[in-house]
């Protein structure tokens, strides 16, 4: 198939999040599979383009915006050993510090931005005679792309067989705009309406690819089915409970050649499944990174994590100090930053526990990789998430994953049953369901019990060590959503 991969950021062009880990790693694994596949994202300052080896392809393409033409400039580039990627270049729009905004806020054009990126998808296929089978776009920035392709561009030879994918990676983020920004779009105010992109006043550009894509999906299973509800739907439940016919869950997949014991160069000691000796000595090595003393009875808890509500953190603020005074004693350790009153506090908690707590304010992806190696026990008490992706790693090094049930936590994570399986015991980690204080602790506790059966424990880490989330596997699952889409539109 002919696969068009749309998204505003691919590593390792530009990065703000773990969506341009997918748009860096799947159109890769979906040319392995033997598809033509191609990418298109904005050219933004930050990506070099003698660094990447850029070329222009199209010198000039004039793309409408409201009633008038602004022109770009099409460069190509190419993802992994062969994967095409042509990145619209208009320096007004994209030539900027940052992806999105500043420490002032969101740009406030960003509408105009991304509504410009969206139809220049389009415009940009015509300008390289590149005919999509799948068009498949990536969260709010490229929302209204699916729109157009129904709207205006649908008969065009071009675009004679295309069917559309649209992705959520994450339902919170949804590119809402004031309504005077709906003549950017060009489709006409008969669009602004509740069945349309209209949203409470708004123009929200996510609800256009919900309501025009031919298929939905996002990043896991539970995500799909937790996102029709009120709690997780951000108000797109009822669009979304509409199309739920057309909506599918596919977890993400990670690169194992990045995140892999046996091979990781940032960790003092290679390990593997048949030989975890190497696990000690990187745990050793944590502590010492943290300034902590080293006992090695002593279990290791561990979080990377932006610091705020969504990812936990006010559950882990109430029982902190319960942790830090139960009876049996485990080292705590945060790397992350985020919200000014989790800086405060976890700093004064690593005072107030010097030899068993401790803090890192800092994103640092070598000290991200000890820290999977190293720790005995990785906490992802998420409010929601959609997908994640530590869990993953974790499973990988041996590292025992903690999680609330929720989204891809609960869809990665096999419940651990100590005593299943004539004893031998089944499962990958430990879960709790209510998002409470109570329930984080329990489940804690119950890690820190395992932990004591030794051989139980071991046994609990092996099976986490081989299960396999490659994006191989995930690319064969987008493969068929491919081949629905298709065919729902070639009926």
């Amino acid at each position: 198939m002919n696969i068009l991969f749309a998204s505003p950021e691919v590593v390792p062009f530009a990065k703000t999040g773990g969506l341009a880990d997918v748009a860096g790693s799947l159109p890769v694994a979906l040319k392995q599979l033997g598809h033509d596949v191609r990418v298109i994202t904005p050219k933004y300052k930050v990506t070099d383009g003698k660094t990447f080896h850029l070329t222009p392809v199209v010198e000039s393409l004039d793309v409408p915006i409201s009633n008038r033409m602004e022109t770009c400039s099409i460069l190509e580039g190419t993802l992994g050993d062969a994967v095409p990627v042509y990145f619209i270049k208009n320096d007004n729009y994209y030539h900027r510090d940052h992806l999105y905004g500043d420490s002032q806020g969101d740009y406030p054009d960003n509408a105009e931005r991304f509504i410009y990126f969206s139809r220049s998808i389009l415009e940009a296929c015509k300008a390289v005679n590149f005919a999509p089978d799948i068009l498949h776009c990536n969260d709010w920035q490229t929302g209204l792309a699916p729109v157009y392709l129904r709207k205006i561009y649908q008969n065009e030879p071009v675009f004679a067989r295309t069917a559309s994918v649209y992705t959520v990676h994450n339902l919170g983020y949804q590119g809402l705009f004031w309504h005077y920004d709906m003549h950017l779009t060009g489709l006409g105010w008969d669009l602004f309406t509740p069945n349309g992109l209209e949203y409470y006043g708004k123009i929200n550009l996510m609800k256009g690819g919900l309501l025009w894509a031919d298929l939905i999906s996002t990043v896991s299973q539970k995500y799909s089915e937790e996102i029709q509800t009120k709690e997780y739907g951000h108000g797109l439940e009822g669009v979304l409970q509409f199309r739920s016919a057309d909506l599918y869950g596919i977890i993400n997949g990670v690169d194992y050649s990045l995140w892999n014991p046996e091979t990781d160069p940032h960790i003092v000691q290679n390990y593997s499944v048949d030989d975890l000796s190497g696990k000690l000595a990187c745990k050793r090595d944590l502590l010492k990174e943290f300034g902590l003393p080293v006992n090695d009875s002593w279990p290791v808890l561990a979080m990377i994590s932006r610091l705020d509500d969504q990812k936990g953190f006010d559950l882990v603020a109430e029982i902190v100090d319960t942790l830090m005074n139960m009876r049996q004693n485990l080292y705590f350790l945060i790397l992350g930053t985020g919200h000014e009153r989790y800086h405060k506090l976890f700093s004064h908690i690593a005072e107030k526990y010097p030899k068993k707590f401790g803090v890192r304010l800092e994103f640092n992806a070598k000290l991200a990789h000890k820290i999977e190696a190293g720790a005995d026990m990785f906490l992802m008490p998420s409010r929601y998430e959609p997908c994640g992706l530590n869990q993953i790693y974790s499973l990988r090094y041996g590292t025992v994953p903690i999680v609330r049930a929720t989204g891809g936590l609960n869809d990665t994570i096999k419940t651990f049953q100590p005593n299943a399986n004539k004893g031998a015991g089944l499962g990958t980690g430990i879960k709790f369901n209510a998002y409470k204080a109570e329930n984080l602790l329990s489940a804690i506790k119950n890690g820190l019990k395992a932990y004591k059966e030794k051989k139980s424990w071991e046994a609990l880490m092996i099976r986490g060590m081989q299960e396999d989330f490659s994006w191989s596997a995930s690319a064969k699952e987008y493969e068929k959503l491919y081949k629905k889409a298709y065919e729902k539109v070639h009926r």
